[in-house]
């Protein structure tokens, strides 16, 4: 039987562009997979690795038109949100390559003989070293920044892992272009193509995370698909780590005095966050908490006005717009529930934003109104009205993990007053980010960024964006009272790489 063909698709018409590829079959996933094990050492000198890189860098940014202009046939998200996504994407890469270049990230710790501690201390050495071939799926939402070249790949490359990526299937052809840019990039310094492999296909996907030299997985989608990955990973023979991020609703909490204070500068701002991208952000709000009573009126109103004015927009696929359909008309359903602005079709291809309102008591137990927790995927959002902070409190007691969590507070409440303190240790268990008078979409990549948290947002404590995305794809190893000759040199006395490190408990840069 032929291979199944891999079919560009252009989700403004629903009809296919180009045939890009076939699907890979067990046979391609195996060759792929052993391509970049044998490319393992090509990555082993950290110089080589940054200057890769950056080379992929300037590459990315030479074909930026074109990468643009298929990126946008097969997303619809348009040329000035995806190129600054491509920009994103390069910064990314730029970020790890300074990373390669510092050396921190090995973590050297050394630790000579103490006879007089108790127990007595042998020569200890420990540093990080790359886990081996890490299996990449990508998002749909970012072919760019979450995809072939996106953080998943950058930072493992950056560990000395080499990558094979799963392509998602709403761009295909963007993912063979990148990867062709990457393996452009690796050949200048002499990395063997196979340091980046590229497969098509369902199936093909599972044999991926099953293939006994894969040691490690990132994953970005839906719960249902990530779920059955992360069980997967686990019950191989040898299980490995498996980096998901799954699902989130992302709740912000809205009190009474910043209701009251500026109801119409944070009914504008929800609507704009929850309706960027046509609502196919990760970190969109998916349910926010409002107070009943006059203020909470007011916001309600503004966002009324701002979300009535958005113009309809087409969905990354089809298949997502008939979810996000039949989604918004379950919730809709309820009784109880109203639609101040309805949110459905806006066209034969397009959907049109809208959000929901509810009781708050409706959420506090557990029943028929659960599905109002869940995330729906799209330009809409549920509004919960309280009578009371323990009505809201119940509200948070229910929620699953999520990326982020954010309370808008009143002036007075920022400055410590009432309840501001413990409104934001009441949403830290909750999320991996937390945010004040502010709005989650948008995830800045800086070293102190963390984008994970609790399950299902994601499978692990670890996050995909930020330099610290690196230490998922490493670990430690100690070396014990060996001879100064054998040891490699980053654990050396002399330190000839000049890394920082932690040498008999002082700290060296």
């Amino acid at each position: 039987m032929a291979a199944a063909p891999v079919w560009s698709v252009d989700p403004r018409t629903g009809k296919q562009r180009e045939q890009v590829a076939v699907e890979a079959t067990v046979q391609d996933v195996d060759a792929a997979v052993r391509a970049a094990h044998g490319a393992r050492g090509a990555l082993a000198d950290r110089g080589v690795r940054s200057a890769f890189l950056r080379t992929a860098v300037h590459r990315l940014e030479a074909a930026k038109d074109r990468l643009v202009e298929t990126a946008d046939a097969e997303s619809a998200l348009g040329s000035i949100r995806l190129s600054g996504e491509l920009a994103r994407t390069c910064y990314q890469l730029r970020a790890f390559a300074d990373i390669v270049d510092e050396g921190a990230f090995l973590d050297v710790i050394i630790d000579h003989p103490d006879d007089a501690a108790i127990p007595p201390v042998p020569d200890l050495r420990r540093y990080k070293v790359p886990l081996g071939v890490v299996a990449v799926y990508s998002a749909s939402n970012f072919p760019f920044a979450f995809s072939v070249a996106g953080g998943d790949t950058a930072s493992a490359f950056a560990a000395g892992c080499p990558v094979v990526v799963k392509a998602h299937p709403d761009h295909p052809a963007l993912s063979e272009l990148v990867a062709g840019v990457l393996r452009e990039a690796a050949a200048e310094h002499g990395i063997p193509e196979g340091v980046l492999g590229l497969v098509h296909g369902f199936e093909a996907g599972v044999e991926l995370i099953r293939h006994p030299l894969v040691a490690a997985a990132g994953f970005t989608g839906s719960v249902r698909g990530g779920r059955a990955l992360f069980d997967a990973a686990a019950a191989r023979p040898v299980p490995i780590p498996f980096h998901g991020e799954l699902g989130s609703l992302n709740p912000v909490l809205v009190t009474e005095a910043a209701a009251a204070e500026r109801a119409e500068a944070i009914g504008t701002g929800l609507a704009g966050s929850m309706t960027l991208g046509v609502g196919q952000f990760c970190v969109k709000p998916g349910l926010v908490l409002v107070p009943a009573g006059a203020a909470g009126d007011g916001l309600v109103k503004s966002l009324t006005d701002a979300v009535g004015g958005t113009e309809a927009g087409v969905l990354l696929d089809h298949r997502m717009r008939d979810d996000f359909l039949a989604g918004v008309s379950e919730r809709a359903g309820l009784p109880d529930v109203e639609a101040p602005v309805t949110p459905g079709a806006g066209g034969e291809h397009t959907v049109s934003a809208g959000f929901l309102t509810v009781p708050a008591e409706r959420l506090a137990e557990e029943g028929a109104y659960d599905v109002l927790l869940e995330e729906c995927f799209g330009p809409v959002t549920v509004v919960a009205r309280y009578e009371s902070e323990d009505e809201a409190t119940a509200v948070l007691s229910r929620l699953p993990g999520n990326l982020t969590a954010t309370v808008h507070v009143s002036a007075q409440e920022a400055a410590g007053e009432g309840r501001g303190p413990d409104l934001l240790a009441a949403l830290t268990p909750l999320a991996g980010r937390v945010l004040v008078n502010g709005w989650p979409t948008g995830v800045a990549v800086a070293p102190a960024q963390h984008h994970g948290g609790p399950y299902p947002a994601t499978t692990s404590t670890s996050t995909s964006v930020g330099g610290t995305a690196i230490e998922r794809w490493l670990r430690p190893v100690t070396y014990q009272n060996a001879p100064e000759a054998l040891l490699p040199p980053e654990l050396r006395d002399d330190n000839p790489l000049g890394l920082p490190r932690r040498f008999d408990g002082r700290l060296e840069r």
